[in-house]
């Protein structure tokens, strides 16, 4: 079942009559609390990219998609780390970049993991994100964070009060991950003519690159998000991204605990994949083709006719599914009400260093018992 959620419980963007702040961007507010209300700053690199590459510069891509109205889909949970770490500082500070910087007043659609999400894709490969926390639930139970703010019941709920406050809708979908209620609304956005920009590192997103969906990722090494396009991509990976899947199912994704064709057959390696990609096109017509005729040299032509369900198998787990329960609404494709940006972040932030303060405080406290 679809949740969609904003301050009044209403399935539509609550609009929010106008603080009494001073006129300043969210980001500049955002750096003046940290600095005035934290005893130590932002740390400038909280995430970890799946990827190295450079991306455009954000002037470059916004031209490029002049003419075309957008829409942002904005993946939360990677926002929630800093490195490895759970952490409400760090969706703090990309958001309030992507509003400065990149949406600006273009409609946002935000996008939790819902309940059971993971299930799915568990049941067809029990290794699948095994190893990884659920982001939210380790900020709530996190030391630094309690006693922030007890009338929320979850750091969860303070990531949707302050989306939902900022004019953001907030969609979860039981059942799903946030990946598979994106790829859903994608192609209903596209349908009503607008490009799409999805706001994630999540590089499971480049299969949906086309010349009218881009990513845009938040790259710590550089402060900034920065947009990844169909252009970028074919620059990197020398391969169309409808082959990317395809590629992947080979190489495997170790940060989601999908292991690639290598530990089984090591000599088949990303050169042969995008040779045999290249001339078949996808891989189930490479497998296809492979099961009644050689298509390659003896060792790659033993990997597909022995291991074709391994990566079959593959395929359905790291493919993004686009059935989820969830219709786009017209109120969702409005431009952005933005004029309680600087007053919900910069709130957002001060209460976020008070949070550290009382920590600081608490530890300081058991140390002098135990020197005592």
């Amino acid at each position: 079942m679809a949740v969609v959620a904003n301050a009044c419980g209403a399935s539509q963007p609550v609009r929010i009559p106008l603080a009494q702040t001073p006129r300043l961007s969210p980001l500049s507010l955002a750096r003046l609390r940290v600095s005035a209300s934290s005893q130590r700053p932002m740390p400038e690199g909280p995430l970890v990219l799946h990827t190295k590459e450079v991306a455009a510069p954000l002037g470059n891509s916004i031209k490029h998609l002049k003419g075309r109205p957008r829409v942002f889909f904005l993946d939360v949970n990677p926002l929630c780390y800093e490195g490895a770490e759970p952490s409400l500082r760090s969706f703090a500070r990309w958001l309030a970049l992507f509003f400065d910087e990149v949406s600006l007043r273009d409609p946002v659609i935000a996008v939790l993991d819902g309940e059971g999400g993971n299930e799915y894709r568990r049941q067809l490969l029990p290794s699948y994100k095994a190893h990884r926390k659920r982001v939210l639930r380790q900020v709530l139970a996190s030391q630094s964070y309690r006693g922030f703010d007890s009338g929320l019941s979850s750091a969860e709920q303070q990531v949707m009060d302050v989306l939902q406050k900022c004019n953001v809708p907030v969609i979860k979908v039981n059942g799903y991950e946030a990946d598979d209620v994106v790829a859903t609304l994608t192609d209903q956005v596209l349908q009503k003519g607008f490009r799409v920009v999805i706001g994630s590192p999540d590089k499971d997103f480049k299969q949906l690159i086309s010349e009218d969906v881009q990513m845009v990722m938040p790259m710590p090494e550089f402060g900034r998000w920065s947009f990844y396009t169909l252009r970028h991509y074919l620059a990197q990976y020398k391969c169309d991204p409808s082959s990317d899947l395809s590629l992947r199912c080979f190489m495997g994704d170790e940060a989601d605990g999908v292991p690639g064709i290598q530990h089984l057959a090591p000599s088949f390696g990303r050169k042969t994949a995008l040779k045999l990609l290249k001339k078949h096109g996808s891989l189930e017509n490479l497998l296809s083709t492979a099961a009644i005729r050689t298509v390659g040299k003896d060792y790659a032509q033993d990997v597909l006719t022995k291991y074709g369900d391994y990566l079959r198998k593959n395929y359905e787990v790291l493919s993004l599914r686009r059935d989820a329960n969830v219709q786009l609404e017209e109120d969702w494709l409005s431009e952005r009400d933005t004029c309680n940006d600087s007053a919900v972040l910069s709130n957002f932030i001060t209460r976020l260093g008070k949070g550290q303060k009382q920590e600081n405080r608490l530890r300081r406290k058991i140390c002098e018992r135990r020197i005592s």
